[in-house]
């Protein structure tokens, strides 16, 4: 399942991000969006975990969690 995450700090590297999702299960994949032109954090990233129950929990468990001072929000990616 792949999950959006938003309202990064954007000081937050992607390491520390696969970690918090590494507690809920496997993560096949982790990208932090990042500026093309200034190669810096835009404040959101995508999460891919192959188990939809630990990709639930995931969403579930570090919704509306503080990182940074922030309230991240996790959900479900739509598919375009």
């Amino acid at each position: 399942m792949k999950i959006l995450v938003r309202n990064l700090e954007r000081t937050v590297p992607e390491a520390e991000l696969l970690e918090l999702f590494k507690q809920y299960g496997t993560v096949a994949s982790c990208n932090l969006v990042l500026d093309a032109e200034t190669g810096k954090s835009k404040g959101f990233a995508f999460v891919e975990m192959p188990n939809g129950r630990e990709a639930v929990k995931a969403i579930k468990g570090l919704n509306t969690l503080r990182l940074h001072g922030h309230g991240i929000r996790v959900k479900a990616a739509e598919e375009k």
